[in-house]
């Protein structure tokens, strides 16, 4: 299996690893048929026009070198982004910034999409809870 040199490198050193205490939202997903399980965490901010942003981002994948790799550009991509940017982040846009990923691996880069949604979603159920 031919992984680019980008994939290798964002699975040898990959970037936002780990957990955030108190998280504002988690999502978690997983392929049961190749075993990959994804943790992605966020902390909510403000930015200077009162949106939200993701201030913080963290992940914990176990899987494969390409679930990591796509754990890791997702968090990449996302950071700093109002939620309303980071929900427009696609699989597509994770496998042009790893210059492409094996057919056999496209999932992945899927599954750090719905990890990314899925934390999205958790905060703003949770705001939603809060503000009732």
């Amino acid at each position: 299996m031919d992984y680019t040199e980008k994939v290798l490198e964002y699975f040898r050193n990959p970037k936002n690893m780990g957990r955030i205490e108190n998280p504002d939202g988690v999502g978690k997903v997983g392929n049961p048929i190749c075993g990959d399980v994804m943790w992605i965490y966020i902390k909510v901010g403000k930015n200077e026009n009162g949106e939200d942003i993701i201030e913080d981002i963290k992940f914990e994948t176990f899987g494969c070198a390409a679930a990591i790799a796509t754990s890791s550009v997702v968090t990449e991509l996302a950071k700093g982004k109002t939620l309303k940017e980071a929900e427009k982040i696609s699989n597509k846009d994770v496998v042009e910034f790893l210059g492409g990923l094996p057919p056999i691996k496209k999932h992945c880069s899927l599954l750090a999409e719905e990890g990314l949604q899925s934390a999205i979603n958790d905060y703003r159920s949770k705001k939603n809870e809060r503000n009732r």
